[in-house]
């Protein structure tokens, strides 16, 4: 993308609707409370024939710069800095206020230019404060709607001298070289050939944990800037953020999330869209890597979040972050082990590093670890080399006798990996117990060395030709 156009304004004044809207997805979360974006959030905007990267940003309030708002506010002033142009949005109907007028004196002191929209300008109720809008001295405004679509023709004539336009043949090559998120009907990734870590093909890496964990602290230590909003405060993120870096000539498109309390404790709604952008953000990640508080870790909802990563299928990475914390390092690695070796029987061997995100330590042990376990998560295994196995692990443990019957274990393969998926035929699996399952799958990861990533183990049944209705082949 060649422009940037950031969106500013007061908070509630639709910014967020219109970006989702220019991007054409709902990515930024809407909701009627004011100030629900904090962070600056990129996207990939289409107007027309123009395309440009567009960026939503947090409400401009007067505050503290140590404060909260001082800091988002600081967010703010930093994506005009980076932006070819600006689009300043006022609400229409409820006209003119102190903070637009103030804020407008700010926009007019920056050297990009600045588009003034008029949003919830449909039908009548938006007239007088489109009149007053004038009075801000932006040049004539432009009225629109962002919820519904209208005015865009108008805004697409006022960016279009600051926007580069793009034809439809290299409109059509910029989507084939776009890597997809393909993933099947149980939320598991379709193979593709090509490795993560390209400049087309990063590897998508999710920051995940409970809330203060910090996670954002983390990415702005990585990035190298102040990219995430930080602080004291618990839960200042919302939205989930991407950020593309370069690590060792391997490029990583890191995604900071919201964090994730016990479900019984998430109660308003806008937290409530917040993990559900968490979630999501983990379900279209390769690796997540979720960040503990070294000073509390293993609590109960750290677990749970573990587990779910786990039922997803993603490749797995436990960070124990703010290690600097720690007085009795050693009690505490020791702890952090016997939680290892007592909780994560499914994900066994999973990649554990301790570091600092405040103070940069670690970070490099922790990219390792994520690469690592990417490629345990790519792991295949030649069906020549299962089958041998599978012959040698049967002959020194064989699966147990039901009814007087022994079940009988024929052949095995592996259709999928991303993460590895094993089927092994066999006779009358429905009653193959649980721990024979454990058994085998914990052989498989000691044998091929698939540690730290769920391993799917899945039965089938062979046809009996001799059942009611089969019919015999002749020779």
């Amino acid at each position: 993308m060649g422009a940037t156009v950031a969106i500013i304004g007061r908070p509630n004044v639709g910014k967020s609707t219109l970006f989702n809207r220019l991007v054409g997805k709902r990515l930024a979360l809407v909701d009627d409370t004011p100030g629900v974006t904090r962070d600056r959030r990129p996207g990939e905007a289409r107007l027309g024939d123009l395309r440009f990267t567009i960026i939503d940003t947090a409400g401009l309030e007067e505050a503290d710069k140590s404060s909260l708002e001082g800091r988002m506010r600081r967010q703010t002033e930093e994506a005009i800095e980076t932006a070819d142009a600006v689009l300043f949005l006022i609400d229409a109907r409820a006209g003119v206020t102190p903070l637009d007028a103030h804020f407008a004196e700010v926009a007019r002191k920056t050297t990009r230019p600045v588009i003034l929209l008029a949003n919830k300008a449909e039908g009548r109720a938006g007239e007088s404060g489109l009149y007053e809008s004038y009075s801000l001295g932006l040049g004539e405004p432009i009225a629109i709607s962002a919820e519904h679509g209208e005015g865009l023709a108008d805004l697409y004539d006022a960016l279009k001298p600051h926007v580069d336009r793009v034809s439809d043949e290299e409109q059509s090559n910029r989507e084939e070289a776009v890597v997809n998120v393909d993933v099947d009907e149980d939320g598991e990734f379709i193979e593709e050939q090509d490795p993560a870590g390209t400049k087309e093909r990063p590897l998508r890496v999710a920051i995940v944990g409970r809330p203060n964990a910090g996670k954002s602290t983390l990415i702005n230590e990585m990035v190298g800037e102040d990219r995430m909003l930080t602080g004291p405060e618990a839960g200042i993120t919302r939205d989930s953020i991407s950020v593309d870096w370069v690590w060792r000539d391997r490029h990583v498109k890191l995604f900071d999330t919201a964090g994730i309390r016990r479900k019984a404790r998430v109660q308003e709604k806008l937290e409530k869209l917040s993990v559900a952008d968490a979630l999501r953000a983990i379900k279209f990640a390769e690796v997540v890597v979720v960040t503990l508080d070294a000073t509390m870790s293993f609590e109960k909802q750290d677990l749970q979040i573990i587990d779910l990563v786990a039922r997803e299928g993603r490749a797995l990475v436990i960070a124990i972050n703010k290690w600097d914390l720690v007085e009795d390092r050693e009690a505490a690695w020791k702890k952090i082990r016997d939680a290892n070796e007592r909780y994560f029987n499914q994900i066994r061997g999973v990649q554990i590093t301790t570091l600092s995100g405040i103070q940069g330590q670690g970070i490099d042990r922790l990219v390792e670890s994520v690469f690592k376990s990417y490629e345990a998560w790519n792991a295949r295994v030649s069906t020549s080399k299962l089958n041998r196995w599978l012959d040698r692990v049967t002959a020194n443990h064989p699966p147990p006798a039901v009814a007087g019957r022994r079940i009988r274990l024929r052949y095995m393969t592996q259709p999928k990996t991303r993460p590895p998926h094993f089927i092994v035929f066999c006779s009358r699996p429905e009653q193959l117990p649980e721990s024979y399952t454990r058994y085998l799958v914990n052989s498989l990861r000691e044998k091929f060395n698939i540690q730290g990533t769920p391993v799917r183990l899945t039965y089938r049944k062979g046809e009996n030709p001799y059942a009611p209705g089969k019919k015999r082949k002749i020779q």
